[in-house]
């Protein structure tokens, strides 16, 4: 594990994991089955990806969309990762060229479709090159009872029967607990590791709003969080080009996208939004699955979705990175039932059970109440999934910001609007109804003569969008029906009569008026995270970052994350020492950036007068773990027992590699073994000793505990496996 972490954070600039990583790549280095379940940012990819540079051989992972193997690709190459993706956009060549490497042992990761995985000619090939590690993305896909199942993946289950000697590990966002026992079982998963992180994202400021003006509830999220990333969901292709259009015509740097587009105009609008060429994607939910931009600020969904996991898991794209972020959801109860009537039919089509149709609707149940419950938005997204919230007020949702407030007189209110469908004979509709408690002279009120019923005007000073809330609010808790599918009327059930007899009570609640108009009270999380950060410095390495990444044609999140840039917008460093100490300053990217990085930071200094390397002491470092003697060390017949007996004779590391067929990275862990067991007078046979000298030194004065530290002081020009042979040496015979 401590080699795995030297590569991480050399590859990836990380210094510290996040929970459930650790024994989540334990998993995989042990070939031991898994099921992990970490939310939308938690590190899902990272659990898989760094065991495969260190474990070397190929390590297969199974992904359901092209957009999403494509963006992960590029992001290890970017990183100076051997990845490849195999799918129906590469030619023949392209695809015979990728065989080759493959054949000769040179990709880490290869990333398929699960299509491609049900194909016997591909499967043999696997077969061929012995693989022993498969990764399965978006497992939820598989279990009938997830919310987004989908049949090609029911057939990864016979990779258990055609590869038995391998490993398999299954990764999701969203799982129930019945969902989690589903894929186990549909993945034939032999007594796996199963690892469940906390759903929690606190860093996500929920909000849910009546559905009123929607015109203007968007364009004030979308002033809010004006020049920043977002996705706005609409529920049909025709609101996302009217929604498009409205803000387009506002000067707002949006585009559209849904599945009436073509495929390569669909494209450049995911490319654009990646690139930050584009800040507001307004799309269906056929948009987000394959975007990785770590840097969203807000997501807005215009309409419900189909499920608390899809609502968990389209949320889920903004925040990646940690930062603050919010998800404003506009509702109105209509949602429900043309979800309802939509699902049931398109169920019922395709020749679905009957129990699968009760599951569907049941999803859309949990997020009706959800929608319009009174409690904490986070503590009911983590006891949804099983989980336990004791955070008395999360500050980061509408219910504990005080966004919402009770409406004075709410059982009243409720009594007059029962009473009124009890007045009309539950005959009509909600807009009828809230006519006739608004006391208006309609024809279609006169006509009837509800004009002359005792509940006519009853509420007259509220506006239409009040009362229409106020009734589903009455329906989403039970003391109201609507029933009918084209044309819905309301219709008093035993709980309504409750209500009217004064035997139960109603509590209502309504939008608190903000102390600044269309200002939303921002999260604790979203006011600490600009502490200390230099606005214009931020925004000045957010324009290099997208005119580099406009350049090498890649997203510009490949490049720095968001935090990467506001610790240096923070820190200020001006040193190439310092700034190895910014998390995400990987080694590729000081040797590239490095220099172009220091010279803005130190302009920008010069010209606002602002204080340079803030806070730039190293943090604390743990202890290193003690070294441990490897079980095999003293049997010659075993690689690692043949390497000790190799370095005896000072043989070196090439030579070392070539008998044992070891990774460089694996040959040098050996002969940390082999320095820690022997002691040696001194490592001349691997290191010389005007680089020995330079090492020891810079150990003195940084300490032993990380190389790199170590590696920025000796200006990049040696290699981390030289340091690390110098510490291991200096280690082992307390030097």
């Amino acid at each position: 594990m401590e080699q795995l972490l030297n590569v991480i954070e050399r590859t990836w600039g990380y210094r510290e994991l996040r929970p459930l990583q650790q024994p989540a790549m334990q998993a995989v280095l042990d070939q031991r089955d898994s099921l992990v379940v970490l939310p939308t940012g938690g590190g899902k990819s990272l659990c898989y990806q760094a065991p495969a540079l260190l474990r070397g051989g190929t390590t297969v992972v199974v992904s359901p969309l092209i957009a999403l193997m494509k963006d992960q690709v590029d992001g290890l190459v970017e990183l100076g990762v051997n990845a490849v993706q195999l799918d129906s956009s590469l030619s023949g060549m392209q695809r015979s060229v990728i065989e080759v490497e493959l054949t000769r042992g040179d990709i880490r990761l290869l990333f398929v479709s699960p299509e491609r995985m049900a194909t016997p000619d591909f499967c043999a090939f696997l077969q061929r090159l012995n693989i022993r590690t498969f990764a399965i993305d978006e497992a939820h896909c598989i279990s009938h009872w997830g919310h987004d199942f989908r049949p090609e993946y029911r057939l990864l289950g016979r990779i258990k029967e055609l590869f038995p000697e391998s490993s398999v590990h299954a990764y999701t966002a969203t799982a129930t607990e019945k969902v989690r026992l589903d894929i186990c079982a549909q993945l034939r998963l032999k007594n796996p590791e199963v690892l469940v992180g906390d759903f929690d994202r606190p860093n996500l400021s929920y909000r849910i709003l009546p559905r009123g003006n929607e015109d203007q509830q968007v364009l004030d999220v979308c002033n809010q969080h004006k020049g920043e990333p977002g996705i706005i969901y609409c529920f049909r292709r025709k609101d996302v080009d009217s929604t498009y259009a409205f803000l387009k015509d506002r000067g707002f740097n949006a585009m559209p996208y849904h599945a009436g587009m073509e495929p390569m105009q669909r494209k450049v609008v995911s490319e654009a939004f990646a690139a930050e060429r584009c800040d507001i994607v307004v799309a269906t939910i056929a948009f987000g699955m394959g975007i990785d931009r770590s840097n969203i600020r807000y997501v807005l969904h215009t309409s419900m979705p189909k499920s608390i996991e899809h609502y968990q898991q389209e949320t889920g794209r903004a925040g990646r990175d940690g930062l603050e972020a919010d998800c404003v959801l506009l509702y109105s109860v209509q949602d429900l039932f043309v979800w309802q009537k939509l699902m049931k039919k398109s169920a019922e089509e395709a020749g679905a059970t009957q129990e699968f149709i009760k599951s569907i609707l049941k999803h859309l149940d949990d997020l009706d109440r959800y929608l319009r419950g009174s409690i904490c938005r986070h503590k009911y997204l983590v006891e949804y999934f099983g989980q336990s919230y004791a955070n008395p007020n999360c500050a980061a949702c509408d219910i504990c910001l005080g966004d919402t407030e009770p409406v004075a007189d709410s059982t009243l209110i409720a009594q007059k609007i029962l009473s009124c469908v009890a007045r009309v004979k539950e005959t009509y509709g909600v807009n009828h109804v809230i006519s006739v408690l608004r006391g208006e002279h309609s024809p279609r009120v006169l006509s009837l003569g509800h004009d002359k019923l005792s509940t006519f005007g009853l509420l007259m000073d509220h506006g239409a969008p009040t009362l229409r809330d106020w009734i589903f609010q009455l329906i989403g808790q039970g003391v109201l029906k609507q029933e009918g599918a084209e044309y819905p009327v309301l219709k008093l059930n035993d709980a309504s009569w409750e209500v009217m007899r004064k035997q139960r009570t109603v509590k209502l609640v309504q939008v608190a008026q903000p102390k600044e108009a269309g200002k939303a009270k921002k999260s604790k999380k979203a006011e600490e995270s600009w502490e200390g950060v230099e606005r214009p410095l931020f925004d000045e390495l957010r324009e290099f970052r997208k005119n580099l990444a406009a350049e090498r044609g890649v997203p510009a999140y490949v490049l720095f994350y968001d935090t990467t840039l506001r610790e240096l917008a923070s820190i200020r460093p001006t040193t190439r020492a310092a700034l190895g100490r910014i998390t995400g300053i990987n080694e590729k990217k000081m040797t590239e950036f490095g220099e172009a990085l220091l010279v803005i930071i130190q302009n920008y200094a010069k010209t606002h007068r602002v204080d340079t390397d803030v806070n730039v002491a190293p943090r604390p470092e743990a202890p290193p773990k003690p070294w441990t003697k490897p079980k095999d060390a003293d049997n010659p017949r075993t690689t690692v027992g043949q390497a000790i007996q190799m370095f005896r004779q000072g043989r070196s590391i090439d030579d070392v590699m070539e008998q044992t067929g070891r990774a460089r990275g694996t040959v040098v862990e050996y002969l940390s073994d082999y320095l820690h067991i022997d002691k040696p007078a001194d490592v001349n046979a691997w290191v010389d000793r005007v680089t020995y000298d330079r090492i020891a030194a810079a150990a003195v004065k940084l300490g032993r505990q990380k190389l790199k530290p170590i590696f920025a002081e000796l200006d990049e020009k040696i290699p981390y496996e030289t340091i690390r042979i110098v510490l291991s040496w200096l280690d082992a015979t307390n030097a």
